[in-house]
């Protein structure tokens, strides 16, 4: 079953794995409490249920929304309803009460290391609510993008008369305008052209469900063979050099990068390697000190590379397990930018034959194509590896990704999804086409 097929099945109702994504979307995290508690009174609900089937029903009418599956095994008398929000108060309590808090300022830079939590139950309780924000996330993250490019398809499609060279033609501007990429416009419009006319499609849906599938498409044949996971080193401390021109959003992802891997229990370090750009060092420190791991630093003008090495040195000598490098992002002077890269980049293989393990180019979602213009300029002095995607919850461009994946051939590694410290997430394409082109496709019918 193909990607698009997979989408459109998740928004038919239909009470599968992608029905359980679709209703996660629509789940909030107060939910999450009523759901314990409704996972503790089943036993007892089962008892009466013959009894107040018909009370439950209504009751249940009114409380469930439209998109909700209901299952039997979870009905509940208004008696034990009663007797359960005691149960739902404890256990909130209970929950709130045994979570691990981290505070988010830390007064000084230390270099411990914190152990992740050790108990069963507290990681049972963690990935259960990282799931269902993982796919809450993409879909508040991407609630611009999709508003925007559904505007643009039915603002196409408000005009159809019928398909001729005139529409294929509006749909490639109208592709353009979403940031899909010129060629990947160009590509879909001479593919649909017969499809089109094989499906023998006239209605609005038929055509609009043929074009979005054929970005689907092309989307997922574009990404067969793409790694989309970050990698680290199998010995040694794990370097990540990170690109892209000031103002994207680099600094930030570095910060919020390191409060990850800092909560997951490993030794973090920063290098301030843009010794160039005003406050830069400044700004690395400080976020250094706010998640609490160390940040190597020179005085500004200072060569690049002699920070990075000082890092270096530092981060095997002291068995750090992950060291973050910043890096100047003055693209409008191609040369010297090569150079500093090429020069930093042997400091590092000198040390650590196998690093740096990623080269993570971040881009501004924001910006649309004029990132895409920076991606491949990038991509021509220097070996990046991977994008990060940032600021795409504040964007109506998030289309930006479709043109990255098809023009650049590139993958993106992380998305930023919103302004907390844990929004940063790592990218999963399946979840990004969810959350693009939800209520956009016509449900599957049987």
């Amino acid at each position: 079953m193909g990607l698009f097929d997979r989408l459109r099945r998740a928004f038919s109702g239909e009470p599968e794995k992608d029905k359980e994504k679709e209703e996660q979307l629509q789940t909030s995290e107060e939910n999450q409490t009523s759901e314990v508690a409704t996972a503790t009174s089943e036993s007892d609900a089962s008892v009466e249920t013959s009894q107040t089937a018909s009370s439950e029903s209504q009751s249940e009418t009114v409380e469930q929304t439209s998109e909700t599956m209901i299952e039997p095994e979870s009905e509940m008398t208004q008696t034990e309803e009663s007797s359960s929000t005691k149960e739902v108060v404890t256990a909130s309590m209970t929950i709130e009460s045994s979570e691990v808090t981290t505070e988010e300022v830390v007064e000084e830079i230390t270099e411990e290391v914190i152990e992740p939590a050790t108990t069963e139950p507290k990681q049972a309780e963690v990935e259960v609510k990282e799931e269902v924000s993982e796919t809450t996330r993409y879909d508040k993250g991407l609630a611009k993008s999709r508003k925007g490019f559904g505007a643009k398809i039915n603002a196409l499609l408000a005009n159809f008369r019928r398909v001729d060279e005139d529409f294929f033609e509006e749909l490639e501007e109208t592709l353009i305008e979403a940031d899909v990429g010129f060629e990947t416009a160009m590509k879909i419009s001479d593919e649909l052209q017969d499809e089109v006319k094989l499906r023998n499609a006239k209605s609005k849906s038929d055509v609009s469900d043929a074009i979005i599938e054929r970005l689907v498409d092309i989307y997922e044949n574009e990404g067969q063979d793409e790694d989309n996971t970050l990698h680290f080193a199998s010995e040694g401390p794990t370097v990540f050099l990170f690109v892209g021109v000031n103002g994207v959003g680099k600094t930030t992802t570095i910060g919020k990068l390191a409060h990850r891997y800092q909560q997951e229990g490993k030794k973090v370090l920063l290098a301030a390697g843009d010794t160039f750009r005003a406050g830069a060092i400044e700004q690395l420190a400080e976020w250094g000190k706010r998640v609490g791991v160390d940040v190597v630093t020179k005085p500004e003008k200072s060569d690049p590379a002699a920070v990075v090495y000082d890092a270096v040195i530092k981060a095997k000598k002291e068995d750090y397990d992950i060291l973050l490098v910043d890096t100047a992002g003055r693209l409008q002077n191609k040369v010297n930018l090569m150079k500093e890269l090429d020069k930093i980049k042997r400091v590092i293989t000198r040390e650590l034959p196998d690093a740096p393990q990623e080269v993570l180019l971040a881009l501004d979602a924001t910006t649309g194509q004029n990132a895409l213009t920076q991606a491949k300029q990038f991509k021509e002095v220097t070996d990046v590896t991977g994008i990060v995607l940032t600021k795409l919850d504040g964007t109506a461009r998030g289309g930006i990704v479709l043109a990255i994946r098809n023009e650049l051939h590139l993958p993106v590694k992380l998305v930023g999804l919103g302004e907390k410290m844990d929004d940063l997430r790592d990218f999963s394409p399946e979840e990004f086409v969810y959350g693009l082109f939800k209520g956009l496709v016509t449900p599957k019918k049987d």
